[in-house]
């Protein structure tokens, strides 16, 4: 399998905004996150590998994109475990017929678009910060849809359902995860 360090440089290399990378490394350790809460201790690498990847493709090809992913993927050899799993992630958004189907799919499928909707969260503060967010104030945001507009209410909401989860748990497990993420960062 892939590691982690040559999935990095593999996104680096098809992605060059500062904001494509972060996003990239935020689903990634959320995406490990869960892999942990959810009992796949020994996956962890694995999804945090799918989740760097998930938009390796979006910098260059936004038209196309889940679709040229599997291309790209493929010709780094890559696993098409992993190539299947990161692409699942477009299902009903891109022209990719890849339904979510594991478990770690539909997380990823279920926070990619979130953990958007909170990094916008997280710059409208005052504090800059997620550590002081409460769901509360998340819920509000993700109910006002001119709010970060780009993220998919409806993808969440569908991958929320997809996992068997009220919304309020997605959003708040994905919150602390967004939490957990910032301290670990702050850390390094």
């Amino acid at each position: 399998m892939i590691t982690k360090e040559k999935a990095w440089e593999l996104l680096k290399k098809y992605n060059k905004e500062e904001f494509h990378l972060q996003h990239g490394k935020t689903v990634s350790f959320v995406m490990g996150y869960f892999a942990k809460k959810l009992g796949y201790e020994d996956e962890v690498e694995f999804w945090e590998v799918v989740g760097l990847l998930h938009d390796i493709d979006f910098g260059m090809y936004p038209d196309e994109h889940c679709v040229k992913m599997q291309e790209i993927l493929a010709e780094e050899g890559v696993d098409e475990k992993i190539i299947h799993s990161a692409a699942s992630h477009g299902y009903g958004l891109t022209d990719v017929t890849i339904k979510p189907e594991h478990t770690m799919e539909k997380v990823l499928y279920a926070t990619d678009e979130l953990t958007g909707l909170i990094g916008a969260c997280v710059l409208m503060r005052p504090s800059k910060s997620a550590l002081d967010m409460s769901l509360k104030s998340l819920k509000k945001k993700f109910k006002s849809t001119s709010f970060a507009a780009g993220c998919s209410r409806e993808a969440i909401k569908t991958g929320a359902e997809m996992l068997g989860w009220e919304l309020d748990h997605l959003l708040s497990e994905t919150l602390e995860a967004m939490k957990e993420y910032e301290k670990s960062s702050k850390n390094q």
